[in-house]
């Protein structure tokens, strides 16, 4: 009986860790899909379209499959607004905002710093352990994701003037991610990952409308004028990089924790740098390959002890 259920624990991780890398699969892909949308559609506008897209594709998908959404209560609600502001609305404003003073490489680097923030956060407010093996993980991935980012632009780390704001709202989406990871925990335990990330989704969406209308950017004329590749593109957007992404992510956070999940974002840059290679004929060097496995190695070491037999320490 042991065997049995040991074995089952190791096939269950092993699905996560398919989902989480197949996450970063998707966002990596995100990036080649908004350079293909960027330079027609505001900020905000853009985010706001990804999301309600989103929001869409959610609750057709609850329709059809007849899953109950559990009712939050005040306090759950709560919750779910923070989780709206930090890991949709204020993500998004960092973020889009964040690459007018800097490029996509270079905020790219700052992203990276994902997995660390995470670990401390971890560590410091839920008391999650940190062993030997996944702090030299968490640097072993960072060091590997930042490789293949300045192996792709020599010029990453050469700043302009104003630079510094670019940086710092790159790092509030570093911040905003860890709250929208770490605090999700308690609600995916009671309501479920597909219930947390709907209402999450369906609160920061309001958020970001409200936000683009303020702004006067909202634009039913920019949006008819999209190309069938950039409308494509949009569907990706929503429909893999938001909808099933966070679902699958929320999922990976409930099985395995926020520091062996987080961990996995670490292969966003490369699968972007990947995806660039095949899509946009941008050069794959011998450089961001050794990056790719110094990723895949810090991932490995990070989850390491899901993978001891039984009996073993």
């Amino acid at each position: 009986m042991h065997t049995q259920v040991s074995t089952f624990t190791a096939g269950s991780d092993l699905r996560i860790y398919f989902k989480l890398a197949g996450v970063s699969m998707i966002w990596g892909g995100t990036f080649v899909a908004g350079r293909l949308l960027s330079s027609d559609l505001a900020p905000l506008l853009l985010a706001g379209l990804r999301f309600l897209l989103a929001s869409v594709i959610l609750l057709v998908f609850i329709g059809v499959m007849r899953v109950p959404l559990v009712l939050p209560d005040k306090k759950q609600f709560a919750q779910l607004l923070l989780l709206g502001f930090f890991g949709i609305f204020f993500y998004n404003l960092c973020f889009f905002y964040g690459l007018h003073y800097i490029n996509a490489s270079r905020a790219s680097l700052i992203v990276v710093l994902n997995p660390a923030v995470l670990g401390l956060a971890s560590w410091l407010f839920f008391k999650e352990r940190l062993g030997t093996a996944k702090v030299l993980g968490i640097v072993v991935c960072m060091g590997g994701a930042g490789l293949v980012v300045i192996s792709g632009n020599r010029t990453v780390l050469e700043g302009a003037a104003q630079t510094w704001i670019g940086d710092l709202l790159i790092f509030g989406c570093v911040l905003s991610w860890a709250v929208y990871s770490l605090f999700s925990r308690n609600l995916t335990r009671v309501l479920g990952p597909l219930t947390t990330v709907t209402y999450s989704i369906w609160l920061g969406t309001a958020m970001l409308w409200l936000a683009t209308w303020m702004r006067g950017e909202a634009s039913l004329a920019l949006v008819e004028s999209l190309n069938p590749q950039q409308l494509l593109s949009l569907v990706y957007l929503g429909g893999l990089g938001s909808a099933l992404a966070y679902i699958w992510y929320y999922d990976g956070i409930q099985h395995i924790g926020a520091t062996r999940a987080g961990v996995f974002i670490g292969l966003n840059p490369l699968t972007a740098v990947i995806c660039g290679a095949l899509l946009l004929g941008e050069q794959l060097t011998l450089s961001m390959c050794l990056g790719g496995g110094l990723i895949l190695a810090g991932i490995y070491l990070c989850n390491r002890p899901a993978f001891q037999l039984p009996g073993r320490k």
